[in-house]
């Protein structure tokens, strides 16, 4: 059983070609291997999944709520406009971190609400794959309060 199940949404597999002027350069496989690294440090594991598909996320994050201690979300499109995406979350009881690699409260207005954040216990946007090095931080302190990393 992996501690932390890492969702990725659609067009994430194109990151490193996709605009990089806003998504940086390094790709999501490039992010899953700091991500995975970060995570060791931690004493932590991940299940790493990224889909274009939506009822692919979904199925994901119901399986979730029987085998994963935390989720590490960056539902991409899909934070702006699903609530199937945000429902199926809803069921997980674990920490939950909402992470993007841009900041979208400075982007195209559509880009500023998400449906996800309400039910996170934080949301972490700006920082580039650090977004997802943070996140795997909040998640450890979320998991284990006592820390004192």
């Amino acid at each position: 059983m992996a501690d932390i199940l890492v969702l990725n949404g659609p067009n994430l597999n194109m990151l490193g070609t996709r605009e990089p002027h806003i998504y940086g350069h390094m790709t999501l496989d490039e992010i899953e291997t700091a991500s995975r690294k970060k995570a060791d440090s931690l004493g932590l594991s991940l299940d790493w999944f990224q889909s274009n598909s939506e009822s692919a996320l979904i199925t994901r994050l119901q399986q979730a709520s029987q085998n994963r201690r935390a989720i590490i979300i960056n539902a991409a499109a899909y934070t702006h406009t699903s609530y199937a995406v945000r429902d199926a979350l809803a069921l997980f009881d674990g920490p939950k971190v909402e992470v993007h690699l841009s900041k979208n409260f400075n982007r195209e207005s559509f880009r500023q609400i998400s449906t996800i954040s309400p039910i996170c216990d934080g949301t972490i946007v700006g920082f580039g794959f650090h977004s997802y090095l943070l996140g795997i931080q909040a998640i450890e302190s979320l998991l284990n309060p006592e820390s004192k990393r």
